[in-house]
């Protein structure tokens, strides 16, 4: 990946301790669940199979959204700085390896190509929208196509209208996730705000409470009022949920009465968001002194860095996974088991097998239809 401190991994900060009946909720639901973490450059994979929990990692500088590729397997996950990249990881086998062997051993997620976009675009979130990969460009205020040769914008908010057309300068209202439905039209994106004032949204004396928004794809309007630096907008089915970060919240929104409310606060910055058979995954965040006045409902004192399984009926905490040395969490996706067990090197801290680093020399991709990309 081009980035001298890879191999500089502070092992303390996958140190990890669960609750609840984590293991089993991962292990029933037949999934990899992954797991960004920003600021500390990790990605994590975790899944429960027959032989017991197994946690893994690969190093990224800055990882941010993901967007798997159901079909394959696959994932897409955007390393944000200058210039964003976007690397797509499929399941891989040592090179020896036999296919009929490859689900025992449990391929492994690797990147196998990446791009490179302008800086200015500061990818956030990233969706598949009728099969083209699509990213939040949070320094545009818009939502842009990531092709093989440049990201075009795709859409936009209303707010950033002028009389001489959109303003896709600076990011003026942090413009930050997508629920992704069936077009541009169908889907919904969460932004800190929705007018373009004189502070921006970095600023330190930018308000935020009850500030933010949902807007909709189809009217280019908020549907939603009243959130507090929401993120990780996702649709499951036909409902439409978000995590209200600035107060803790996992929260379920109508945007036809235009209300949400809060099912659960599972203990610290919420941001990191997905689905799987009536549980919703949740990542937690610290907060981050220099931006505490972002978080207003959340108790510095109380939050936490982990990922946690909540029913989506009952609001009922089922269990999670916390990483006591951890910070800061981006975004959770999952994808199937048998499809690939997880990253190249185990999150122990012991030395890389013979068999881990031989993927890095020579490996086969398993199962890996490409996705369209425009």
């Amino acid at each position: 990946m081009l980035w001298r401190d890879a191999d500089d991994i502070d092992f303390r900060l996958l140190a990890f301790r669960t609750y609840g009946r984590w293991w089993e909720t991962l292990h029933q639901r037949q999934l990899t669940l992954i797991v960004t973490r920003e600021y500390e450059h990790l990605i994590i994979a975790m899944n429960a199979t027959n032989a017991g929990p197994l946690v893994t990692f690969m190093p990224m500088p800055h990882p941010s959204g993901i967007a798997v590729n159901r079909a394959s397997g696959g994932a897409y996950i955007a390393s944000t700085r200058n210039p964003n990249q976007v690397f797509e990881f499929e399941p891989v086998v040592p090179a020896s390896g036999s296919a009929s062997g490859a689900r025992q051993a449990g391929a492994r997620l690797l990147p196998v190509r990446s791009w490179l976009y302008p800086g200015r675009l500061y990818l956030h979130d990233l969706a598949f929208i009728r099969g083209v990969l699509h990213g939040n460009s949070v320094g545009q205020n818009a939502i842009v196509t990531l092709a093989d040769r440049g990201a075009p914008i795709a859409w936009w908010p209303r707010c950033i209208e002028t009389t001489r057309g959109p303003d896709f300068a600076r990011n003026y209202i942090q413009l930050n996730s997508i629920a992704a439905g069936g077009s541009l039209a169908t889907s919904f994106f969460s932004a800190s705000g929705d007018a373009v004032g004189r502070l921006r949204p970095g600023h330190a004396r930018y308000a935020v409470d009850r500030r933010g928004v949902l807007l909709s794809g189809l009217t280019r309007e908020p549907v939603i009022r009243g959130l507090t630096r929401p993120h990780s907008a996702r649709l499951d089915g036909r409902t439409l949920w978000v995590a209200n970060s600035g107060y803790g919240e996992l929260c379920v929104c109508d945007p036809v009465r235009g209300s949400f409310a809060a099912i659960a606060h599972p203990g610290g910055w919420t941001r990191g968001l997905c689905f799987k058979e009536g549980v919703a995954f949740v990542g937690t965040s610290r907060v981050i002194p220099r931006f505490r006045a972002y978080a207003p409902g959340v108790a510095p004192g109380n939050s936490v860095c982990g990922v946690h399984a909540i029913d989506t009926t009952s609001g009922t905490v089922l269990g999670g996974l916390i990483w006591p040395q951890g910070n800061q969490v981006f975004a959770v996706d999952w994808i199937e088991r048998q499809r690939a067990g997880g990253l190249p090197f185990l999150a122990s801290g012991r030395a890389p097998t013979r068999a881990e680093r031989d993927l890095f020399h020579a490996y086969r991709v398993v199962d890996s239809p490409a996705p369209e990309r425009r």
